[in-house]
């Protein structure tokens, strides 16, 4: 040991040169599990981070490791002794800055509570959790629902449709070695899409076996990359072409012997491979589909779409560099049109009008193809044109198809309706009320309720019921003074039907089961001698008589107008009734006192009758 630290141990003075002994150690673990504290106390809430007051004491800080400049300092003072002051400043605040760099690359390259992270987890404490477990592994791997990846993907997105646009020109018409803008814009897109092959590498993926487990591990990163896209993305960024005309360093000089021109065109052959950046744009439309959570049906069509009118500008640039490599056949249709010293723009303008000319199949452009090549080019485009029309086809009626499931499967309802009513030869006039039943029950629209009420949960479901009931609420006096518990059991348990005018909807004698609510329409209540003695409008129930008091129904009930009925099985009445016996009491009430007053009615009626039938 040495004199300096047995003059620490003893308590003694600290020498100067001792007050801190700065060491090399693992730098990545230091700053990971620097940047894991402060997640840790960020979005885990721990307050007994050293970082939550900008004051601290020198008891506060014994034993920690601090950084400075790249490297640990162990601080070795006793809790009676004061924090030396004497380091450079410059190094203090380097190192702070390095910390804080550090901080917000972690915080880029971690899960955010994005809609796509939440989408994914569940719940912010989740991503919390995911946040903490992959600053916990002390590798810098960048998770694939953090604000970088969605940064990077917008970006690359951006790009390859850029790339995909301007190389077919660039290549077709030879703009791309004769003009500065064009090869350092070149120079760039291919570093950056060869950055974007690095990133994969760093970049974890959610497994497919296990939709829930996302894989940050680098070897089985590298390992799930290259068996699947780096082939392919490597082919595509790697510059081929400037390896080529690199390793040709005469070739002004001999440029007059042919030699250039060709090394020029399997250039230009090679550039080709770039096009294969196409399988990155599916990719990342993928995932960025993904992220903006927008309907299938209608990111569908839109990419279509846009890949229809790609394959239309590639075909145009094809159009002419077919020609261009060939030096321009006399009967070519660019020699025909005299465009071999236009301006590209000319150019394009004219071969593109003759690739959308054959892939809509209206024509072959200004001339008829001359040569073999030219046909085989024709008849591709046409199979091209034709293919791309029916895929559009197909998804725009899919799409029209399912912007109203609901009046769709009414229409196949209606048929099953009607091929029923041939089968049983039902005579026209029934036919006609049970089609005017379903034109008004449906309104054109069929979909399952029941099924779909039964799907959501508890609270959505009686939400629902409330907000279609409302109306019936606010009409029936029954349900206004009464304990909104008890409202609410009784329209979970209520039943929607439909009468046609004069439709029976009780008929006197029978056995009641049902009572109903009136929600729109006018009922009528007959006599056996068929004469009306009331009329019920919106909000009235009645058939509560023979559901309560277990007889046989004292008069009939007949549809005035189209009704709309809300019914109630005896059985779900009771059920809810025995919670609440004061209500029950209340509706017995009712029912004696309108029992009592129907049959003062009849008797009244009665007495009229042997009245008016006496001999005079």
């Amino acid at each position: 040991m040495s004199t300096d630290e047995d003059s620490i141990q003893r308590g003694g003075p600290v020498p100067t040169h001792a007050t801190t002994t700065i060491r090399r150690a693992n730098f990545g673990h230091l700053h990971m599990d620097r940047a894991s504290k402060v997640w840790e106390d960020r979005f885990l809430g721990n307050p007994t981070s050293s970082h939550s007051s900008p004051h601290r004491t020198a008891s506060q800080v014994i034993g920690k490791r601090h950084s400075f400049a790249g490297r640990h300092v162990s601080s070795h003072f006793t809790s009676s002794e004061s924090i030396p002051t004497n380091l450079p400043k410059s190094r203090s605040q380097l190192g702070s800055s390095m910390t804080s760099i550090k901080e917000h690359l972690f915080a880029m390259i971690a899960p955010d509570d994005n809609k796509l992270c939440l989408k994914f987890f569940g719940t912010k404490r989740a991503v919390h959790l995911e946040q903490q477990r992959m600053f916990n592994q002390h590798v810098w791997i960048i998770h694939p629902y953090s604000c970088f990846k969605i940064y990077w993907n917008i970006t690359m997105l951006v790009l390859l449709i850029a790339n995909l646009v301007s190389l077919p020109i660039a290549i077709a018409f030879n703009l791309r070695y004769r003009s500065p803008v064009w090869l350092c814009y070149s120079c760039c897109s291919d570093a950056l899409f060869l950055v974007d092959i690095v990133v994969n590498f760093r970049t974890g993926f959610v497994r497919e076996s296990m939709a829930d487990d996302i894989v940050l591990e680098p070897r089985l990163i590298a390992r799930e990359y290259l068996r699947k896209w780096f082939t392919l993305d490597i082919i595509s960024s790697l510059p081929l072409d400037y390896v080529l005309l690199a390793f040709d360093n005469g070739t002004e000089q001999i440029a007059q012997a042919g030699q250039a021109l060709k090394i020029f065109r399997l250039a230009k052959l090679l550039s080709l491979l770039r096009l294969l950046r196409l399988s990155r744009l599916l990719r990342y439309v993928g995932e960025w589909e993904k992220f903006m959570n927008i309907a299938g049906k209608f990111i569908g069509i839109l990419k279509l779409i846009l890949l229809m009118l790609l394959l239309g500008h590639w075909n145009a640039c094809l159009q002419f560099f077919i020609p261009s490599l060939m030096d321009f056949p006399i009967d070519s249709w660019v020699a025909k049109c005299r465009l071999q010293n236009s301006d590209w723009f000319e150019q394009y303008t004219w071969a593109l009008f003759k690739a959308l000319s054959h892939m809509l199949c209206i024509g072959y452009g200004r001339f008829p193809p001359n040569s073999l090549c030219e046909a085989w080019m024709t008849a591709i485009s046409m199979m091209a044109g034709a293919t791309c029309y029916a895929l559009v086809v197909g998804h725009v009626a899919a799409l029209i198809q399912s912007f109203d499931v609901s009046k769709r499967r009414y229409r196949d309802k209606m048929k099953q309706v009607e091929e029923y009513m041939s089968y049983r030869k039902l005579p026209r006039e029934l036919r006609n009320k049970i089609v005017d039943y379903y034109e008004h029950r449906y309104n054109g629209k069929f979909f399952n309720e029941v099924e779909i009420l039964q799907e959501v949960s508890e609270c959505v479901r009686d939400q629902i019921i409330n907000y279609n009931c409302r109306s019936l609420v606010a009409a029936v006096p029954f349900f206004k003074d009464e304990d909104e518990n008890f409202v609410v059991d009784v329209l979970n348990r209520l039943k929607f039907e439909v009468f046609r005018p004069d439709d029976v909807i009780i008929k006197y004698g029978t056995f009641g089961t049902k009572m109903y609510f009136i929600r729109e329409g006018t009922v009528d209540i007959v006599i056996p001698d068929g004469s009306v003695v009331n009329t019920l409008t919106d909000g009235a129930y009645f058939g509560e008589i023979a559901v309560l008091t277990n007889i046989r129904r004292t008069a009939t009930i007949q549809a005035r107008t189209y009704c709309n009925l809300y019914s109630l099985e005896q059985q779900d009445l009771f059920e809810v009734l025995r919670n609440y016996p004061a209500i029950k009491s209340k509706l017995m009430n009712v029912a004696g006192e309108r029992l009592q007053a129907l049959s003062k009615k009849r008797i009244i009626e009665n007495c009229g009758h042997l009245f008016n039938n006496e001999p005079q």
